[in-house]
């Protein structure tokens, strides 16, 4: 019997300490713009027809919450549910319908060995407009994580969701599960985190131009542009508010069929200049890998905590007095 797998990526999910100010972000400087709300979460669309692509919840500290990945159907969407069971998955939720506000739909909920809840779903509501900005993302083209748990986490998607590795460099293998290159990737790590979310410009003009609005507002670009060896495609890294690393890009490398020709880290290591092709973008601004393993997120909850923590004190001393 062939192996149920997703079919590419749809949204990621985060944790936030500011739901107001990081939705002012992400539609202001970012490109996308609030298609719904409800009990402290803001569900956000880009330009393409997907429902939303990003949903950010109110939270007393900022993580990775989800990650929402897609199925051709809802009788797929059994299969993989029935296949993550027989492989002794962790499921969280069954496979049910899913709330109008989120774009309704069919799916479950699991949880990969590293803790990351991912869900998978068919019949999303889709709409049916484009905004015609090529500045501004058509789509989450995809996420890549930090694991220390890394040949676990390989197998989870491989196994569990039919993913098929595309390519393996030295630190990190590359995952797809439709037309794009991939759609994760996983890093080695000393733990999990997010590396970094991006969202598919249609063309280079689009993301320099998304770059230049980005930089206009404060945010030097933390790497890039350039154009990477594995995927092919163009880059511009950003940190947003929070601390999480997000990424533009364009020109995913597009595989039509089961042909695609796997290489491994020697490959990689010589066929291309490292780590821009172009010979552009070959170091990162100070302190922005130490962002890509999750750590400025955690520099700044425990900067926002220790400002509480301080004015509770404070509070409760004035009291005292």
């Amino acid at each position: 019997m062939a192996k149920a797998n997703a079919y590419g990526i749809r949204s990621v999910e985060l944790a936030v300490r500011d739901l107001e100010a990081t939705k002012a972000f992400y539609e202001a400087q970012w490109g996308l713009r609030e298609v719904a709300r409800e009990n402290g979460s803001v569900f956000m669309r880009a330009t393409g027809k997907d429902h939303h692509v990003l949903t950010i919840h109110q939270a007393p500290r900022a993580k990775l919450m989800s990650i929402d990945l897609g199925a051709k159907s809802s009788a797929e969407v059994d299969a993989l549910h029935a296949q993550a069971v027989a492989l002794g998955a962790a499921v969280l939720e069954a496979p049910r319908e899913l709330a109008a506000i989120a774009g309704g739909g069919y799916g479950f909920a699991l949880q990969s060995p590293e803790g990351q809840k991912v869900t998978i779903s068919a019949g999303v509501a889709v709409h049916a407009d484009h905004e015609q900005d090529a500045s501004k993302p058509e789509r989450l083209s995809h996420v890549v994580l930090n694991a220390a748990k890394y040949d676990e986490q390989i197998a989870f998607f491989r196994d569990v969701l039919g993913f098929r590795l595309a390519d393996t460099t030295d630190f990190m293998d590359f995952l797809r599960c439709c037309e794009d290159h991939h759609s994760v990737a996983v890093a080695r790590s000393e733990g999990a985190s997010l590396n970094h979310m991006a969202y598919e410009l249609p063309n280079v003009e689009g993301l320099m131009r998304g770059s230049g609005r980005m930089k206009q507002s404060g945010f030097d670009i933390g790497w890039g542009v350039g154009r990477h060896g594995p995927g092919d495609n163009v880059f511009a890294y950003f940190i947003e508010p929070n601390g999480f690393v997000t990424e533009y890009t364009t020109g995913m490398e597009q595989v039509e069929n089961d042909s695609y020709e796997w290489h491994g880290p020697e490959y990689w290591a010589t066929a291309f200049t490292r780590p821009c092709r172009w010979g552009m973008a070959m170091t990162m601004a100070p302190g922005f890998r130490d962002a890509m393993k999750g750590k400025i997120v955690e520099e700044r909850n425990a900067r926002c905590e220790e400002v509480i923590a301080k004015g509770l004190q404070n509070g409760l001393k004035g009291a005292a007095e």
